[in-house]
């Protein structure tokens, strides 16, 4: 009895971890805001072209708990190619519904948000070899007010993600 508990309790952690491996993550990784998003703090994240031959897609993620009362978020996202060339985007996206409950996966208090930042128009393919870095930063500002919020509660852990695009 205690073998087939055994090999019963083997086999659903290894469908766990098979079920729970991405094959299609190039790049996947997250810095944690300490307490709150300094409007000039930037997270960035350093990793290296897949290959030049395949699509990708970009994705920006974010973990919001309850704390996050905007119903939108605005951030800077900077690409840096390895030849020294920049794309600066200033990205909107939508956090909450019309009736303010927070958008994204999870069933506790803390969402999670995988926003498109390149490939859901056009195919994005890197044109070159070597070390890509994205920077980004926060972007809010309250309705009528010109400087923007300097310490943006509710966002808990910031990332970036590469996958290769679905053939």
């Amino acid at each position: 009895m205690q073998r087939r508990t055994n090999r019963l309790l083997l086999a659903l952690v290894s469908l766990f971890l098979a079920a729970s491996c991405d094959s299609n993550a190039v790049f996947d990784e997250y810095k944690s805001v300490p307490n709150k998003w300094h409007k000039d703090s930037v997270a960035t994240f350093n990793f290296k072209a897949p290959d030049t031959t395949n699509n990708y897609n970009l994705y920006v993620n974010l973990r919001n708990n309850n704390d996050y009362v905007f119903s939108n978020l605005f951030l800077i996202v900077e690409l840096n190619y390895p030849n020294g060339r920049a794309v600066t985007d200033t990205l909107e996206y939508k956090m909450a519904a019309p009736n303010g409950e927070l958008l994204g996966s999870g069933f506790t208090d803390i969402k999670e948000n995988k926003l498109w930042y390149r490939g859901y128009k056009a195919p994005f393919k890197f044109t070159e070899k070597g070390d890509y870095n994205v920077n980004i930063q926060h972007a809010m500002r309250k309705n009528g007010e010109v400087n923007g919020v300097e310490n943006l509660e509710g966002i808990t852990d910031i990332g970036f993600r590469v996958e290769q695009a679905q053939k």
